[in-house]
């Protein structure tokens, strides 16, 4: 491929995710992990007396890009039409006379599934860096507006008042879950296999428990206990539709973003570099959640990346090959795009604008409506029935936004005057007693995070 951009194809290339992500899933990269495995396999095999060391040490000398380029790889391919195959032929003429050892009782499926799971587990450990990275700005924002009063909405419509930080501790909470969720299936999902060509290691005779657990020991990944010619697929399934709740929640807290930066609500908005940005080309005065719409729009596409791979379960007897074409594009799209993701909220919660005034306007603007709770609770445990003290302030927040505040409604009605004073009806609409409550609870879900991301 020409380095000149205009050439490239596919958008993950120029437009979307990070470089040094990307650069994971290069042919470069691909090929490198490959080439580790054969080492490692050879390596292992030296150490049962199955290979002589010498040529083992020969081979692993030889096993990387310098000396088995990609080029060299596709050329062979060309002609093979096999690409494990083309890759040994390639590792055992850089490794002269110990090349008659490269591969020696494996089968293309241990070197694909074993690099498959050094892919996975680097992948992971970026995925959980973003998580963390994610909720400690969630949890930072919900610390500083612990105690700012915002209105909280049900169907769209005003409810009971909150802080904006219990709002991002509920966020915060929620991507804490998906990093514990992704340290209970990485032991799952980061697996190899060197058990040949259905899995019972018939290939390597007596030496085949000791050679799979030799080799896969030097990577640093995990056996499956029973895989066929494959690792069993439920594992990539169940890892990317993890990948596809993670975008669910992204797409939550994207869109609760555009919600919240609507003109006639303005209560935050999403970093906007006002030297330089532009919104429209018409309308010079918009400034569009523009970051928050791309991860709603990428969080969509993630989501429908784990339908293969629960396809990809149902195999053919020992094996087929209707996994290996898709997955070549989910996985790392899925996984490139899910840290592109993470990576573009982490800035927008970074540098969040948030406006506590037109917050406070919102809990005003009812006319106190918003506090019914509380009084229904008050006259309920004053001696009034809940149902009788439910209609009554139904009927008192008619039209809350229009005439009297939900306070001069209940002091000029004769019922609530039975039950309560001036003082006691002033104090039951004053949010604050909410907010209290929704600070309390949001140092103690932070306390909890913050024990869980320390862990």
């Amino acid at each position: 491929m020409t380095d000149d951009s205009s050439e490239l194809f596919c958008p993950l290339e120029f437009r979307y995710g990070r470089e040094r992500v990307r650069d994971l899933f290069s042919r470069d990269a691909r090929l490198g992990r490959a080439l580790r495995v054969e080492a490692a396999l050879a390596a292992a095999q030296a150490e049962e007396g199955m290979v002589p060391r010498e040529s083992a040490a020969a081979i692993a000398k030889v096993a990387d890009t310098e000396h088995v380029p990609v080029e060299k790889v596709d050329a062979l391919e060309r002609t093979l039409r096999h690409d494990v195959m083309a890759m040994t032929r390639a590792l055992a003429e850089a490794a002269g006379p110990a090349g008659r050892w490269v591969h020696y009782g494996a089968t293309s499926a241990d070197i694909t599934e074993t690099a498959l799971a050094l892919e996975l587990k680097e992948s992971v450990a970026i995925l959980r860096g973003d998580l963390v990275g994610l909720a400690r700005s969630l949890a930072d924002l919900a610390r500083k507006h612990r105690a700012t009063p915002e209105i909280a909405r049900t169907h769209g419509q005003h409810g009971i008042p909150m802080s904006f930080g219990y709002k991002m501790a509920v966020a915060a909470a929620e991507v804490a879950r998906h990093r514990r969720r992704l340290d209970e299936l990485e032991h799952r999902l980061v697996v190899g296999k060197m058990a040949g060509a259905v899995g019972t290691g018939a290939g390597f005779g007596d030496h085949a428990v000791a050679v799979e657990a030799g080799t896969l020991r030097r990577l640093g990944v995990a056996a499956d206990e029973a895989p066929t010619q494959l690792v069993g697929r439920d594992r990539i399934a169940e890892f990317t539709n993890w990948l596809a709740l993670v975008a669910a929640t992204a797409e939550r807290l994207s869109t609760e973003v555009r919600n919240l930066q609507r003109t006639e609500i303005g209560e935050i908005a999403e970093p906007f570099d006002e030297s330089a940005q532009v919104g429209s080309s018409t309308m010079a005065q918009k400034r569009n959640p523009i970051v928050s719409e791309n991860v709603t729009s990428l969080a969509r596409l993630v989501r429908a990346f784990a339908l293969p791979p629960l396809d990809n379960m149902v195999q053919w007897h020992e094996r087929d090959l209707a996994n290996s074409a898709n997955e070549r594009i989910v996985i790392p799209h899925a996984i490139v795009l899910t840290d592109d993701i993470l990576v573009k909220l982490t800035e927008i919660f970074t540098g969040l604008r948030v406006n506590p005034a037109r917050m406070a306007e919102e809990v005003a603007r009812s006319g106190g409506a918003a506090m019914t709770e509380s009084l229904m609770l008050a006259l309920t445990g004053k001696g009034l029935a809940r149902s009788e003290a439910h209609e009554l302030l139904r009927q008192l927040t008619r039209e809350p936004s229009q005439g009297p505040s939900l306070a001069e409604r209940a002091m000029a009605d004769a019922t609530v005057r039975r039950y309560l004073d001036a003082k006691e009806i002033a104090e039951l609409v004053d949010p604050a007693s909410y907010v209290r409550a929704a600070a309390s609870k949001t140092d103690r879900i932070l306390t909890t995070i913050s024990r869980d991301l320390e862990g």
